[in-house]
């Protein structure tokens, strides 16, 4: 039996504006193409590769299917730009438009910079992120499933809100309200910074972390802290949770408990007042 392989066209050193001009294209190689203002340049597009193009209009891959993205620019006005896609590579690509995923299948991006990422990867699953940057990235990861990074800077609030099966290295999250509700997070080797981390979170594990900002973890459902070091201003912490923690550094306050253990070198205060739920539940053991 004879396999026969179609060959891709090449659209090279053009310009496209308007509404859907190439509406559905298939097998396509764009090179050094320019996108204009308009709207859904490639809505319906598969099997497409883009290399050094600039997309300057708004929802350019919507419902597209096997997309290489390479050495491309979304600028402030490709907002929304890749919403109900399937099977993506993004690499060394510069991102300056908000909300540019959203029910996103099967993504891989790296070495890429978002510089306005607000609301970005909203509802996405199977992504894998390597080497990004992403600034102004309020309320990404919302609802993210089966979510792999390596080597990320982000800065921006109320991340990974109920994500779910989320594994995170060698990154700095600076991050007010992170993994609220989430279930099923393992970092590893990072930074976090930003109060309120891990609130009604179930299954959250850090692994040789550095934590900072006020009342972390509290509401949280079997918390894990492994070989991690606490900041000077995270008091207040694990209020009403279940937790394991072993925590290489001093700890500014503990808050009422609500079972497990919490083995630290020193802790500045333990407060075990008439709200506490399970009095003597969590075992607290200071070095000193």
């Amino acid at each position: 039996m004879t396999v026969m392989t179609l060959e891709k066209q090449l659209i090279k050193e053009t310009f496209f504006e308007g509404e859907r001009p190439l509406f559905a294209c298939e097998n396509t190689t764009l090179e050094k193409v320019r996108f204009y203002p308009g709207e859904s340049a490639l809505k319906h597009s598969k099997h497409m590769t883009a290399n050094e193009c600039e997309f300057m209009g708004k929802y350019p891959f919507w419902h597209s299917e096997d997309v290489v993205l390479e050495n491309s620019v979304f600028t402030v006005y490709g907002r929304a730009a890749i919403w109900y896609t399937h099977n993506m590579l993004m690499r060394n690509c510069q991102v300056d438009a908000p909300k540019m995923f959203r029910k996103v299948s099967h993504l891989k991006v790296e070495n890429t910079v978002f510089s306005s990422a607000g609301e970005t990867l909203w509802w996405c699953d199977n992504v894998t992120l390597n080497t990004v940057k992403l600034k102004g990235a309020d309320y990404v990861f919302m609802h993210g499933e089966n979510i792999e990074i390596d080597d990320m800077n982000m800065q921006g609030n109320y991340s990974f809100q109920e994500a779910k099966n989320v594994v995170i290295r060698n990154s700095y999250l600076d991050s007010k309200d992170a993994f609220w509700e989430s279930e099923n997070v393992t970092v590893y080797d990072s930074v976090i910074e930003g109060e309120y981390l891990g609130w009604h979170s179930k299954n959250l594990r850090l692994v040789n972390c550095t934590i900072r900002g006020e009342q972390p973890f509290c509401y949280a459902e079997n918390l894990v802290l492994e070989n991690c070091i606490m900041g000077e201003d995270t008091e207040l912490g694990f209020e009403y949770s279940t937790v394991e923690a072993d925590i290489q550094s001093h700890v500014m306050s503990i808050k009422n408990p609500k079972g497990g253990y919490i083995r630290a070198l020193s802790v500045g205060e333990i407060i075990i007042d008439q709200h506490c739920i399970n009095p003597g539940a969590c075992v607290i053991d200071v070095e000193e």
